[in-house]
């Protein structure tokens, strides 16, 4: 079979002619098969449409129950009972004290304290400014009465006197202040201390520690040199502190004073005065004062302090101690120019 194989012509290629008698004759087309599966084009395609399903609705309820809780922030129960309680006794001492230790023992609740007790006393302030406007001129009046005296018997016989009424009405721009205060003892039937007092001081309210202050006095005390000497001044006060159990107000104004000498000379000169009014609490129910004031003018000048240190005893009653120096630079021939006293008294204050 190889060897005719390799016998066999090589296919000769069809002449040009002959070629193309083969292009131009018809083509036979050959009968075709039909297919085992039917054509794609043949096949009605079939579209079917289906909805699609709707997302579920979202359920809160179930998505918060997911969540972490968070509470919002609540004053502790003990500082709350704390604060109820100084409150209800208008103790703001007692507010202020337990809102800055409320920082420290809980900072969560602290603005909510501080908050608290800030609407606490804007409430109080509405409140006291409209029991004010509605008040007359002689409500609303504070102070003080002090009381004090003795008795002396044996070699000499000694008995002493003393009483002292400060009453202060604070309004909404006003200030009335108004002071009396009497000294009186007798030693073996001999009056041998007299003196009486009695002020009046208008103060206007610039700010709250500001003020413009007008005062007026009388003073009596022949055994200081003189039967009677009127004062009058005006000018401006302050505040320098204003601390929880430590005030200090300054007081610096000109004056006019006209002094009736037991010797029966009068002077009248203009002066210089001013005021110091310290009050200091030391311990709980333990306050130490110092109200001092000077004159000072061309001929006789005075200076005056009270230091005094006052006990709380029970309710509105006080204990007191007191020292007075009073000095005169040019008293009458014949008088010291110092005199003092020591007194104590009891304190009722409303």
């Amino acid at each position: 079979m190889l060897s005719a194989l390799i016998a066999a012509p090589a296919p000769v290629a069809a002449p040009p002619a002959v070629r193309r008698a083969r292009a131009a004759a018809p083509l036979r087309r050959r009968k075709a098969r039909r297919p085992i599966y039917p054509r794609l084009e043949e096949v009605d395609t079939v579209v079917v449409e289906e909805d699609a399903p709707d997302p579920a609705p979202l359920d809160w309820g179930e998505l918060v129950a997911l969540l972490p809780v968070v509470r919002p922030p609540e004053i502790p129960a003990e500082i709350r009972a704390m604060l109820d309680a100084a409150m209800q006794d208008g103790d703001e001492r007692g507010v202020d004290t337990i809102v800055k230790y409320a920082r420290v023992g809980d900072p969560i609740s602290a603005d909510l304290v501080l908050r608290r007790a800030t609407e606490w006393r804007d409430a109080r302030a509405r409140a006291r400014d409209q029991k004010v406007r509605s008040a007359g001129m002689f409500q609303l009046w504070r102070g003080r009465v002090e009381a004090g005296g003795f008795v002396s018997s044996g070699n000499s016989n000694v008995t002493g006197l003393s009483g002292t009424a400060d009453l202060t009405r604070e309004g909404l721009r006003w200030r009335h202040r108004v002071l009396a205060q009497a000294d009186l003892q007798r030693t073996d039937g001999i009056t041998s201390r007299e003196r009486y007092v009695l002020g009046y001081q208008p103060n206007y309210k610039i700010n709250d520690r500001g003020y413009i202050y007008g005062n007026a006095q009388f003073e009596a005390d022949r055994f200081l040199g003189y039967d009677q000497r009127y004062s009058a001044s005006a000018g401006a006060g302050y505040g320098v502190l204003r601390r929880a159990g430590l005030t200090l107000d300054l007081e610096v104004g000109p004056a006019f004073r006209q002094t009736d000498f037991t010797d029966g000379t009068m002077q009248s000169s203009l002066a210089a005065r001013g005021s110091v009014d310290l009050d200091w609490t030391l311990v709980s129910g333990l306050v130490f004062t110092q109200d001092a004031s000077a004159y000072l003018e061309r001929f006789n000048s005075t200076v005056r302090s009270v230091s005094g240190i006052e006990a709380k005893l029970i309710g509105p009653l006080s204990a007191k101690l007191s020292y007075t120096l009073q000095y005169e630079s040019q008293p009458p021939e014949g008088r010291l120019s110092t005199d003092s006293i020591t007194r104590a008294s009891l304190v009722y204050s409303f």
